[in-house]
């Protein structure tokens, strides 16, 4: 007689955003109110609108506008320092014109080239430029170029946005953040960055179903076209020491390193000064724009005080990151519940950038998907996009001043951009103390509310503690019973510790931490008001 099916294969009622966020329940007027309480969205088939086809047309609209808004610059062309102050500035095609792609040059392939960024991403920006018809220099091919890369961008931006529907588990419509951001509308299309945003939500994907190998394999290729991907395998060192459990760890950790030794391996054994400018160029460099540190060193330059060396810079970004993630490490370890894998990821990644000597516009892009799964609440989302697209729009302004002089009305004034700078690293900063509230008390945390453990977690799941740090005060969770009747799914999604069987104000006798609460006569969304 076969044994009960895997939870994941049974319809399970999804979380509603219209009924389950106290933020856009206030908005749905106009659309005839919240989705109501009898309703049971992922058991009640949806005709052609499925959840994944709305988040492609939601994507598809936003990658369409992320397009228009360098309209001015696609008009008129990418020249210095008009397409700041026009808001339209992208990395493509001013590196189609200076790093000899236009004519032919592949980084780290063609003899004597060098590239400021890892293997992956000069071998695709090599092999886009391919694709442009035409020979040398000129406007129209930049134009195509931008045209190709642009595309492209979608398709990552489309995959990124399913891998994170994929990952939710009953919250699937989170994804439409990542779908509708204004940080990724404004800034997807500066450089490659949504190629690694894709790769990183990919390899949470892979883990979240149980298969490190392949997790690694994503990471390995992540980090050989950006840095930060890397730092998922924290997070994963972070959850195993705390459960006991390294052979995922391990599994992700030898794939990824295997697979970025084979991407960049060939290259530093043709050249290796060529492969190494990358490393070179990033010690080498001062700090860049909207860091803290190019923050203070501007404030610093105005008032006629000692600014910050080349030297000091470095080491200290590097203590700082240190020192974060030494915090994050004690979090993780002394929290009265094991973190979500989300969490810990946004956090460490957020904490990279912020303390980063380089700052750029379109890092925005890394956050956003981790956001998405790390604290699904918009009205904290939006209020942290309201202050990145200000920072957006103020870093042009203070490079048309910086770069060419431009016309003192088209500028911003030096104070007014370091305020920006601080607006958005405080914003950044805010959502990280959400997302720290809500592992240190998990009944804040919006995933946990309806009877989740971590659907990123993979084999962390639903795993007992076998290591952490006990803090006065606080005792340590207790793994709570399947309840009766589960059929498996409180093996795979049970609720541990402080918010197990947590009675509901609104529905008297049903607990809003029951594992069976995905079932149809049990516990509807639309309660968790937190």
């Amino acid at each position: 007689m076969p044994g009960p099916r895997s939870s994941r294969r049974r319809p399970l009622r999804i979380v509603v955003p219209s009924r389950n966020d106290p933020f856009l329940k206030q908005f749905t007027e106009l659309v005839g109110g919240p989705l109501g309480r009898h309703s049971a969205p992922g058991l009640v088939s949806p005709g052609f609108f499925t959840v994944e086809r709305v988040l492609i047309i939601l994507t598809t609209f936003a990658a369409l506008l992320s397009v228009l808004v360098k309209t001015p610059c696609r008009l008129v062309g990418w020249e210095l320092p008009d397409y700041f102050y026009m808001g339209c500035y992208s990395d493509w095609p001013v590196l189609f014109d200076t790093r000899g792609l236009a004519e032919g040059v592949v980084p780290f392939v063609s003899a004597g080239s060098s590239f400021e960024y890892p293997v992956l991403l000069g071998l695709l920006a090599g092999a886009t430029a391919w694709l442009v018809p035409g020979e040398g220099v000129s406007a129209g091919r930049a134009l195509a170029y931008f045209d190709i890369n642009a595309t492209l961008a979608a398709v990552a931006w489309l995959v990124t946005v399913i891998a994170t529907a994929r990952m939710s588990h009953r919250r699937p419509w989170d994804a439409a953040m990542v779908a509708l951001a204004p940080g990724i509308v404004l800034a997807g299309t500066i450089n490659w960055d949504l190629w690694a945003a894709m790769l990183v939500a990919l390899a949470m994907l892979a883990f979240a179903r149980r298969r490190p190998v392949l997790a690694g394999v994503f990471i390995g290729l992540g980090a050989a076209l950006k840095v930060y991907p890397v730092l998922i395998l924290g997070a994963i060192l972070l959850l195993a020491v705390r459960t006991g459990r390294y052979r995922p760890l391990a599994a992700s950790a030898a794939a990824a390193a295997a697979v970025w030794l084979a991407a960049n391996l060939p290259f530093m054994l043709v050249d290796f000064g060529g492969w190494f400018h990358f490393l070179d160029y990033s010690r080498q460099r001062e700090a860049g724009y909207s860091s803290i540190w190019y923050a203070y060193n501007l404030t610093a330059q105005r008032q006629q005080l000692p600014v910050l060396s080349l030297e000091f810079i470095n080491t200290a970004s590097f203590l700082l990151f240190a020192a974060a993630c030494a915090g994050i490490a004690l979090l993780a370890l002394t929290a009265p519940r094991r973190p979500r894998m989300a969490s810990l990821v946004f956090l460490v990644v957020a904490a990279f950038v912020l303390t980063n000597k380089v700052y750029s516009p379109q890092f925005v892009v890394w956050l956003v998907p981790l956001v998405a799964l790390a604290y699904p609440r918009w009205r904290d989302f939006l209020i942290w996009q309201f202050f990145e697209v200000m920072h957006w729009w103020a870093v042009w302004m203070h490079l048309g001043q910086v770069t060419s002089g431009g016309e003192a009305v088209r500028n911003l004034d030096a104070p007014y951009y370091v305020l920006a700078v601080l607006a958005h690293i405080a914003a950044t900063a805010y959502i990280m103390g959400r997302v720290v509230r809500a592992i240190w008390l998990p009944e804040h945390d919006p995933v946990r509310r309806v009877g989740t453990d971590d659907p990123q977690g993979g084999d962390f799941d639903g795993a007992a503690d076998k290591f952490a740090l006990p803090l006065p005060g606080h005792a340590p969770a207790t793994q709570m019973d399947p309840a009766p009747g589960a059929g498996g799914v409180a093996l795979e999604y049970s609720a541990y510790g402080i918010d197990s069987l947590r009675r509901s104000a609104r529905w008297p006798g049903i607990a809003s931490g029951d594992a069976e609460g995905t079932r149809l006569n049990r516990q509807p969304e639309g309660e968790d008001q937190s």
